[in-house]
């Protein structure tokens, strides 16, 4: 059989001993106090940081709201816009419609006063040559009457007449 050794000679005793030495040590030092005011402390800056991450997500939700709000409003305008657009673009395009007309009206006048003057032209031109002709008819007509004994008659006649008119 194996022969059982002293306690002071096993290692895991002098652990042990080691082991509450140290945790009397730390207690005698109060350390746990110390701890205990370290993690105190940390336990109040963590909350103090949940306190303001909730703060800044109530900011940020306010935030977002507020943008959303800012997005349906432009929406609502931007469909105003267009809508107004859409009903100036008709008023434009009416009054294009009337002033198109109006120029036609105008372009319609002016043809038929262009035509008029044309056809009054052409008649004064159908008149004039007219004349011509019967004048070219008469001289001719009458230089064949001129010719002759009677022709001679006639412009005698005539200077006897403007003689007598003259004295």
């Amino acid at each position: 059989m194996v022969e059982a050794e002293p306690f002071y000679q096993n290692p895991t005793f002098w652990v042990g001993v080691a082991f509450f030495v140290f945790v009397a040590g730390l207690l005698y030092a109060k350390t746990h106090k110390t701890i205990g005011a370290m993690l105190d402390a940390r336990a109040d800056g963590i909350a103090e940081q949940i306190e303001e991450a909730k703060a800044l997500r109530a900011e940020a939700e306010n935030m977002l709201i507020d943008y959303q709000r800012k997005q349906r409003d432009a929406e609502k305008e931007a469909v105003e816009m267009v809508e107004q657009a859409k009903e100036d673009a008709k008023l434009m395009a009416k009054a294009a419609k009337a002033d198109l007309d109006a120029m036609m009206v105008r372009r319609e006048r002016a043809a038929a006063e262009k035509i008029a003057q044309a056809e009054a032209n052409a008649i004064k031109e159908v008149r004039a040559a007219a004349v011509d002709v019967a004048v070219a008819a008469a001289s001719s007509v009458l230089t064949d009457a001129m010719k002759g004994k009677a022709g001679t008659a006639l412009v005698n006649d005539a200077i006897k007449e403007v003689e007598s008119k003259l004295h």
